[in-house]
């Protein structure tokens, strides 16, 4: 539902700031009758531009590359005039709804003018392609000389080449113009082009674009690299003999990119007690659900080059394999962080046999330590779930929430109230103060309460504003009046729903949503000096990579390996006292260790 939903926001350009897009019609399907199916997959695809070379030979053109390829079944009117009419007749005329344009550039292997003339009589036999206003018919290869133009029916159109000189009747006919990339340079496809080749590339595109027509390179790589450096080059027309990946990538385009608006102000860290080892009184773990260091430097990138959280210095990495599989999920990722104990996939709060764990919150209690659970999503999902409830299976919600008649949380902030239904009056005799209305956020004056709304899992494109950040600086708030200290873990829960909606849009929005809240909590943590920072995540999601960008524009451009988790390490960052005991690589239990042992530290006396 969530990919759904995200999809019609961005169809309604709600989801980043306005790109210049590129879609299917820029794609070029050169060699096209080298395809396994000539037209029609290039055509399926949306592509803009179709190339056919052709041979005339006794009247007839023949679709091939060299001479001694020529088959007499592979006509021009049989591989590509046919099908085209057919599809023309198929949509009654309209060709596509919307209408789509689509040039058919025709490649003359043989003399110009012979084959023009074979050209012209055998389009003359198809009149619902040459009248149709969306079709282009463009001749490249050995065109006619450009003073024999004129002479040829108006539907004929020419590529023309870009050191040549048109009189203004030949630049009319003139619907693009191609040049061989080859003739600038060598470039391979991989990395960048060098300075020095790439300013006539740039020259040569300015002036044919200021001739007010499109541009095409032939000869290219034929990779994402070269795809994405042609688009930022601003070349109209992209050259591939890989329909269908060529095709994927630029379906993608909407969900690949995301552009910053404006940087918001960081908070400035005085780094107090950052690298000393006194007294840690509160902690506060920030879990950026599904958040590696592709989706940080997305947000780095997004926020024109400045994030709360790189402004950290201490440093690690968390490896995190559950007990039954390579690639944990958020269950397994998260019992680990709140329990110290590996477990299976799917388990929340209990070990792989089942039996429930003590959670961090569970474990503080008898110390007088207050905690807060907070998530911008479902408060019963896995990584919020794991700190308060126990149950085998992540899905079994109500269940989860059944964690919260006997756990010590004091604050519960979150989506899922329908979770709750049933044991609301109870919550409430247990001391809570209960509501379903994320604005008690500014009102509440309890020390004990739970605030669950379904705004709270909107999405920032979908409204969901500062929750994050409003609902930490209400809970240290509440919290910091306890005399023996807190536990706060929040997750920003909607940084994974963008990696498995493959969504950079999704997934940086979200990011730097999450890093607002960061902000809130160094400030706080400088307010006392007691405080320490950790924040991390229960795994990667997407196998996100970052293809392009730009830091001054806040422009990021990504692809995905999968719509799921992976395995990689993910980062620990840490602030205050004790941060340097979170540098190195360790297990994911290793976080609930360290966070308990700093805890011990400041309760000498009593040792959970």
């Amino acid at each position: 539902m969530h990919r759904y939903i995200y999809t019609l926001i961005c169809l309604l350009g709600l989801c980043s700031p306005a790109l210049a897009q590129y879609t299917t019609s820029n794609a070029h399907s050169h060699n096209d009758y080298e395809q396994a199916k000539p037209f029609s997959n290039a055509f399926a695809r949306n592509f803009g531009s179709i190339e056919a070379d052709v041979y005339e030979r006794n009247g007839q053109l023949y679709v091939a590359h060299n001479q001694k390829d020529i088959d007499s079944s592979r006509t021009l009117q049989a591989l590509y005039l046919q099908p085209l009419q057919n599809m023309i007749r198929a949509n009654k005329g309209i060709f596509a709804t919307p209408p789509r344009q689509l040039q058919l550039l025709i490649d003359f292997k043989t003399a110009g003018e012979p084959t023009m003339r074979t050209l012209i009589q055998i389009l003359s036999t198809f009149p619902e392609i040459t009248a149709h206003p969306q079709v282009k018919i463009v001749i490249s290869g050995s065109r006619p000389d450009p003073t024999l133009w004129e002479q040829y029916p108006p539907y004929i159109l020419f590529d023309g080449i870009p050191t040549a000189t048109y009189t203004p009747a030949q630049l009319r006919r003139v619907w693009m113009i191609s040049d061989n990339f080859r003739n600038y340079t060598q470039w391979n496809g991989k990395g960048a082009i060098v300075k020095e080749e790439k300013q006539p590339i740039q020259e040569v595109i300015k002036k044919v674009h200021a001739l007010g027509k499109k541009f095409r390179f032939w000869a290219t790589p034929d990779n994402i690299n070269t795809w994405k450096t042609m688009i930022n080059l601003g070349v109209d027309y992209l050259n591939t003999d890989k329909v269908d990946s060529l095709a994927d990538y630029l379906e993608k385009r909407t969900s690949a990119q995301y552009q910053g608006r404006e940087a918001y102000q960081l908070y400035t860290p005085t780094y107090r007690n950052n690298d000393k080892r006194s007294p840690v009184k509160n902690v506060i773990l920030l879990i950026g659900d599904g958040m590696g260091l592709a989706q940080i430097y997305a947000g780095y990138t997004g926020n024109f080059g400045q994030l709360n959280l790189l402004q950290l210095l201490n440093i690690g990495f968390s490896k995190t394999t559950s007990e039954d599989s390579y690639i944990t999920d958020s269950a397994a990722g998260a019992t680990a962080m709140a329990s110290g104990k590996k477990t299976n996939n799917r388990h929340v709060g209990v070990d792989a046999t089942g039996t429930s764990l003590p959670a961090i919150p569970d474990l503080i209690a008898p110390l007088g330590m207050k905690s807060a659970i907070i998530s911008s999503g479902d408060i019963t999902d896995a990584t919020p779930g794991a700190f308060f409830g126990h149950n085998k299976e992540r899905y079994q919600m109500d269940s989860i929430a059944l964690g919260m008649l006997k756990s010590p949380v004091s604050i519960l902030i979150g989506a899922g109230a329908q979770h709750f239904t049933g044991i609301s009056e109870q919550l409430k005799n247990k001391g809570y103060s209960y509501h379903t209305d994320l604005s008690a956020l500014e009102t509440i004056t309890s020390q004990q309460f739970i605030v669950l709304n379904d705004s709270a899992k909107r999405s920032i494109y979908q409204g969901r504003g500062n929750f994050l950040s409003r609902a930490l600086r209400k809970s240290m708030h509440t919290l910091s009046t306890n005399k023996n200290g807190f536990f706060i873990m929040e997750e920003g829960a909607q940084i994974d729903l963008g990696g498995h909606n493959n969504s950079v849009p999704y997934l940086t929005s979200e990011m730097l949503d999450f890093d607002k809240a960061i902000g809130e909590a160094l400030q706080f943590a400088d307010t006392n000096g007691e405080t320490l920072v950790i924040v991390t995540a229960d795994h990667e999601t997407g196998g996100l990579s970052l293809l392009d960008g730009n830091i001054e524009r806040g422009y990021v451009d990504g692809a995905f390996s999968t719509g799921d988790h992976s395995g990689i390490m993910v980062p620990v960052f840490a602030y205050g006292p004790h941060s340097m005991d979170f540098r190195g690589v360790y297990e994911n239990t290793a976080i609930f260790d360290k966070i308990m042992r700093v805890i011990k530290l400041y309760h000498p006396a009593k040792k959970p």
